[in-house]
């Protein structure tokens, strides 16, 4: 893509009136551009159309017309969550016309580095905690991307000292070009979203995109306990910094010290700790494992990302163990919420896959009550069998996925399964999940929200289901 002041005069399309259409739009617009902003939804759900008129910009909402792309469309930039099989989409590919989406755009706009996090587990809680880590260190960080707030917002009021860090999800990354981090961390790859990118292949060629432009000036932050993030390193040009639970990096890198054997348990946490070995071989010890802010062996391999990219970026090491020890979840990420009748209730809404929830059941001790289910994305949820058998007291299934996790929860041999049929209001479903929960609950017991599913088939997104989860577990 061309630097955006260069599409003075010219049309660009903008498809999704999200908050990163609505950035990019006014980028564009404030250059000089020809807006149009196109958005399948209503009037009524576009909520952003009239700020954009009330600028000068077109908006169209409704449908996506016929003649919206033509030969004279300079740009499309898309929202990442459309599908590039939209009618849009297709119609400009096939004319030959570029489709981005908002982080291309801030690439170019921005005159900070950027530090670009993705993986199929764990973006949100390690780009905050980067941000933490940097702000510890007196380096001013924008914390931005998936994660809240649009790239191309961050991108024009970031300063050249700064450095802005960016939870990046793959539909993001399949739709750049030029786009180069000065950092990029990868935390891992799990089979996911693969109704979106159709293979495993597209998810993981577009999770490699954030390397694509790297130089021997820029740093990689790969897991060295992940398979493919181990293969898809050696195409990587830019210096590598590995992470990992499992191996001491003797090269090199964030790890365990004593490491963790490949099938460990939560057990030994208070031995263990995080180091960092640096480049003339000194090992740098941080913090016990145990005085982490958040609990579970997956948070700390965030944490081990975090500390690296941080340390790429410029920050001291002595200045990382205080927000290590002090960083707490992230809302709907393994969210503690409340305490009721020695029942504890934790929110892990943004758990959409079941690897993620496998991980979280495993940071929690004693017995679990799991509501799961959501949008079927094709998944059997077989994966999940080893979770119900062994670490699972009761589930609590809803959502278009709630037969499937039932037959799994069957097969597992697990005796209390509650299936919760919908109600007319998704939001009467998920509570009656939740006192449902509660009611088979004891004393010592946690009630977990982790669907390992998406929420679109009930709720316009994770967080809406995670606050109704809150308030359902706060009034009961």
């Amino acid at each position: 893509m061309n630097h955006p002041s260069l599409y003075r005069g010219q049309q660009v399309v903008v498809l999704g009136l999200a908050k990163s259409g609505v950035s990019a739009a006014k980028v564009f617009h404030a250059l000089g551009a020809k807006v149009v902003v196109n958005d399948k939804k209503t009037r009524e759900q576009c909520p952003e159309a009239g700020e954009l008129e009330a600028a000068g910009i077109a908006v169209i909402c409704g449908s996506h017309p016929d003649d919206l792309i033509t030969e004279a469309t300079a740009l499309v930039v898309k929202n990442p969550g459309i599908p590039y099989q939209a009618p849009p989409v297709q119609q400009a590919l096939n004319l030959g016309i570029e489709v981005v989406t908002e982080v291309e755009v801030a690439y170019a706009l921005s005159p900070a580095p950027m530090i670009g996090i993705t993986g199929s587990n764990g973006k949100t809680t390690t780009t905050t905690w980067i941000g933490e880590l940097l702000q510890a260190a007196g380096l001013s960080p924008i914390v931005a991307g998936n994660i809240g707030t649009p790239l191309c917002e961050a991108a024009t009021r970031a300063e050249a000292s700064q450095w802005i860090v960016a939870e990046l999800s793959s539909f993001q990354l399949k739709g750049t070009g030029s786009f180069r981090p000065k950092v990029a961390v990868l935390l891992n790859l799990a089979e996911t979203h693969l109704d979106y990118h159709g293979s495993m292949e597209d998810y993981v060629a577009s999770k490699a995109k954030l390397f694509s432009n790297m130089t021997p000036e820029d740093t990689a932050v790969l897991n060295w306990d992940d398979p493919i993030c181990r293969e898809l390193a050696a195409g990587v040009k830019a210096k590598l910094l590995p992470f990992s639970l499992t191996q001491r990096l003797e090269q090199g890198g964030a790890y365990i010290e004593p490491p963790y054997p490949a099938d460990a348990g939560e057990a030994g946490d208070a031995e263990r700790k995080v180091v960092y070995r640096d480049s003339e071989g000194v090992v740098h010890e941080l913090v016990p494992v145990s005085e982490l802010g958040i609990p579970g062996r997956h948070n700390a391999a965030n944490a081990l990302a975090a500390v690296a990219a941080s340390l790429a970026a410029g920050a001291s090491v002595e200045k990382l163990s205080r927000p290590l020890r002090e960083f707490r979840s992230v809302e709907h990420r393994l969210e503690l919420v409340c305490t009721k009748n020695g029942i504890t209730f934790y929110n892990d809404s943004k758990a959409t896959n079941p690897t993620a929830t496998t991980m979280s059941v495993g940071s929690l001790q004693g017995g679990i009550i799991l509501i799961a289910g959501g949008l079927d994305r094709g998944s059997d949820y077989m994966e999940l069998l080893p979770l119900f058998q062994k670490r699972v007291k009761g589930l609590v299934v809803l959502g278009q996925t709630r037969e499937k996790l039932a037959r799994v929860a069957e097969l597992a041999g697990l005796a209390s399964v509650i299936i919760v049929e919908p109600e007319e209001v998704a939001d009467d479903t998920l509570r009656a999940a939740v006192s449902r929960a509660a009611a088979i609950a004891e004393p010592g017991d946690t009630v977990l929200l982790s669907p390992a599913c998406a929420s679109w088939d009930m709720f316009a997104s994770y967080e809406q289901r995670g606050r109704i989860f809150k308030d359902s577990a706060h009034t009961l």
